[in-house]
């Protein structure tokens, strides 16, 4: 019953062998052309009003010290955002419901951070450990709490994004197999307007997951820094 319900999430086009569904990874850079538009439309004014939002608030977690640093977390959201709302068209896959991809992105960014504090930054990260006010009889166990914590830090990140892509998409599986079997034409209707719905709302948590991604990634590399 379980292999048959998350199958729905499964690469199955293929060509010798090739899983071609994770081409849709990069769907998003079809939408580049767009940004050289010699009249933009409006939602490119609006996608670059909330791309200068995210720059000034990505500056102000981070520091004036590294400028260039936004760059990457606008990129790292925008590339999540536009996995997360393909998936949401039919017949596209969502690859940021996979822990495959998730885990590479957190895995990747927590790795970088980690060999660039302890290899620049040694006294820092050791100090960070025991936080400040920490009694000497606790000292030991806080070692050990903020190593753990420190450590599931990319297991967390990666199982946040794939599990609420993938829970919101096989909610709106289950709900598509019963339609067939329902003869009342009422309980179809309030079954399509709770589709509807639910679609509106995997809209929204497309947004905010990303943006949760992006800003925990952010708040990471501060504590570095």
């Amino acid at each position: 019953m379980m292999t048959s319900l998350f199958s729905v999430f499964e690469p199955s086009s293929s060509i010798m062998n090739l899983p071609l569904n994770w081409i849709s990874t990069f769907i998003g850079m079809l939408f580049l052309p767009f940004v050289f538009w010699a009249s933009p439309s409006r939602w490119l004014l609006i996608w670059f009003k909330i791309v200068e939002t995210l720059h000034k608030e990505f500056k102000t977690l981070l520091s004036s010290k590294h400028p260039g640093v936004t760059l990457l977390f606008i990129s790292l959201f925008s590339l999540i955002v536009f996995n997360n709302f393909l998936g949401l068209f039919p017949y596209i896959f969502t690859s940021s419901s996979h822990l495959a991809m998730t885990l590479s992105l957190s895995m990747s960014i927590w790795l970088t951070l980690m060999l660039f504090g302890w290899l620049k930054h040694s006294q820092h990260m050791f100090a960070h450990l025991v936080p400040q006010g920490t009694p000497n009889l606790l000292m030991p166990f806080m070692v050990i709490i903020e190593s753990i914590s420190n450590l599931i830090r990319p297991g967390t990140l990666a199982v946040r994004l794939a599990a609420n892509m993938i829970a919101g998409h096989l909610l709106l599986t289950l709900l598509s197999q019963v339609g067939p079997t329902i003869l009342s034409s009422t309980i179809l209707m309030i079954l399509i307007f709770s589709q509807i719905l639910l679609l509106l709302l995997e809209s929204a948590v497309a947004v905010i997951q990303s943006y949760v991604f992006t800003v925990l990634s952010t708040l990471y590399m501060s504590e570095v820094n």
